[in-house]
Parts: C-alpha cells; structure tokens; sequence
C-alpha cells in the first residue's frame, strides 16, 4: 500500500491520507477581506474524507495585509464568511487550518488602513511588490516597529487565533515563511536592530514564539502549526547563517508540541534555471524536530512518496497540482491523468482557473 495514503495523525486529528492543500493566495475575498461564497466553493472542492487542508493567509491585524483580495481574520465580520467554508469542508469529512499572517514590509500604503508606511524589523531597502487596486505595484519603503507596538502584534494575533476558533476552523498556522513579518525578524538581511528584538538568535525569533505562545493559549499547542521557509528568496530574505539559525528555531519549536511544522523547499532555485533540487530543508531539519512535518515545494505523486517513505516528512502540501486538479488525492492514489494549471488565472479574478477546472470522469472514490 503507498504510505501517501496511508493514516497519520495530526495534532488530534486521525486523517485517512497525507495529500495536503498547500495554503495558496488566491485574492478572491470580497471587499472588506471577507471570504466569498467563490472562496468556499473552491475549498469545499478540494475537501476529502480524512484530508487536511490549509487555507490562505489571513491578515491577522488590519494593517497585516499586502493583497487586495486577500482575506482576513482582523475582524469580526469576517467570521462569518469563513464559518461557510468551514461548514462545507467538514460536511465532506476533511479538515482545515486556518493560516495567519502579518505582510510586514511587503505592503503598500494603499492596503493600510490610514495610508501610512508598512512596518519591519529594521528600515531595509527592498523591490516586494504588492497586490493594490492598481495591479502589481512596488511595495511602499517600511518603517521599523518601535518597542510600544510589539504587544498590539501579538494580541492581534491572538485575536485572530480567537476568531478562527469561531470560524470553525480545526487549528491554526503561523505563517512564519515567505518574507513575511515573523520571517522578517528571524533573518538578519531583514533585521537590523540591536534591542530584544534583534542580534542573537533567542531575539531574533522573539516574536514568533511570542506569536506562538499567544495562538497556543487559545487552541492548546496540538492545534497550533508553523510554516517555515529556510531556503527561500522571495521577499528578497537572506541570513548570513541560515542553517544555524533555523535549527535553533526548529530545535525551540519542538519543545512546544505542536500539529505540525510546515516547511517549504527551495522549488524557486530550479525555477531560476539553477540544478533540480532534492529535498533538503525537511532532511536536515528532521534532526532537529521530533513532531509531525509537512514538506512542500514542487512535489508530484511520486516524490512525495520517496519523502514520506524515507522519514523526512509526514506529509506533502501540493500547490499547484491542487490549483488545478481539485480531486487531487483520488488521481494520485490512482495513477491518474492530472489537469495542467493557467499561472495566469492564479492570483485575482472569477471563477476562471478557480473552481472551474474539471473534476476526473470517473466513479466516486471509496473512503479508505
């Protein structure tokens, strides 16, 4: 039997495979960074009996955005909205995760509330972009946190982890990858500073274990998950000692006994044109972690097997396979034809490249 469907437990969750939805901005959430009845069709889509899925990032405070049409979590309208995706994944037996998020740095002052600057660790010179009404644009320069503003941080977050219990959602991920806020204090090519929050490694990831701690007392550590990115450029992220670091963060993680920390592999170098990556975050991460992972990064049916049976993983998080295949488990596990996902229609839009990709022709999968 593939162990990619085989059972494994989550936080205290048992699910029936380790086919994952990786958490994918899709900016289809409706004014106000409500989650739309598009948005939970999509996910009710992609839902299977016993299968984990991770939502989008949620902006956890109201000026944590940095994507028009991305979905929040800052508020209480917002609630309600999710509570309908929620209710449809459940209603198909599947579980779901809700992330949040903080965009730091890369945001603009048309996605701020009061049209001010974006924050960050430090003043550090950067081309992000970010989603606005006007398209893709340049991220507006940020200004550093001063030392007052770290607690409404974390409380926001808290406040979200509160509202996404309300939501429904089954746990909660911090999104600690991707040249995002959290991502931005533990690396020193974004951070800069010199007080609690800045220099060793201990403050460095000061506000992430804050962050944590805060989600941790409204869920219970076993419902409350980590996203990392190591090996990652985007955001234009660099640390002179990226692999020290991270296993300290990692080896600090462990103690806390969380679901699962989530770990994203450096697809973006093939992407460069550079050699095929093997896996090699969750490798040598693994040492330092005795907890559930999830890999993800450019991973097809077969070399998410080879990683789940060597041990490295648990499970694999597919992005854009699920973009455009929303029964994806069902053709993986049986050999199946997959539809080739439009880049294009990724980010913003209708229906188009969304819901509207084609389900296999073929008899409803049995429940293992």
């Amino acid at each position: 039997m593939s162990k990619l469907f085989s059972h494994v437990k989550v936080g205290p969750y048992e699910l029936s495979h380790r086919v994952v939805l990786a958490p994918l901005s899709r900016l289809r959430a409706d004014d106000g960074a409500n989650p739309s009845p598009l948005m939970a069709e999509y996910y009710g889509q992609r839902a299977s009996e016993g299968g984990l899925l991770i939502a989008e990032s949620a902006a956890a405070l109201i000026d944590g955005n940095g994507y028009l049409g991305s979905p929040g979590l800052y508020d209480d309208s917002q609630v309600e909205g999710w509570r309908v995706v929620t209710d449809v994944v459940h209603a198909k037996g599947g579980r779901i995760f809700a992330q949040i998020y903080h965009a730091g740095r890369q945001s603009h002052l048309d996605l701020r509330p009061n049209g001010d600057q974006p924050i960050g660790p430090s003043e550090v010179p950067h081309s992000s972009m970010a989603h606005t009404a006007n398209g893709w644009v340049p991220a507006t320069p940020n200004r550093a946190l001063e030392a007052h503003e770290f607690p409404a941080i974390v409380e926001g977050f808290r406040a979200a982890a509160k509202r996404a219990f309300a939501a429904g959602f089954d746990g909660v991920e911090l999104h600690g990858a991707n040249g995002y806020l959290l991502d931005q204090f533990l690396q020193d090519g974004t951070n800069k500073r010199s007080d609690s929050y800045g220099g060793s490694f201990e403050n460095r990831a000061r506000l992430l274990f804050e962050v944590a701690h805060a989600a941790i007392s409204v869920w219970g550590s076993d419902r409350v998950a980590v996203r990392l990115s190591p090996s990652s450029g985007f955001g234009e992220m660099s640390d002179s000692d990226p692999n020290a670091l991270f296993a300290y963060v990692v080896q600090q993680l462990t103690k806390l006994g969380l679901a699962y920390l989530h770990l994203i592999e450096p697809r973006w170098l093939a992407e460069k044109g550079m050699p095929e990556q093997q896996p090699v975050v969750t490798r040598e991460l693994r040492k330092h972690f005795s907890g559930v992972i999830i890999a993800a990064g450019g991973f097809d049916g077969a070399s998410a097997e080879a990683i789940i049976n060597v041990g490295d993983a648990d499970l694999v998080a597919f992005g854009r396979h699920f973009v455009a295949n929303p029964d994806l488990p069902k053709r993986l596990r049986r050999n199946l034809p997959l539809n080739e996902y439009d880049r294009s229609t990724f980010y913003g839009g209708s229906e188009f490249g969304y819901t509207d990709y084609p389900f296999h022709d073929d008899e409803p999968e049995a429940v293992a």
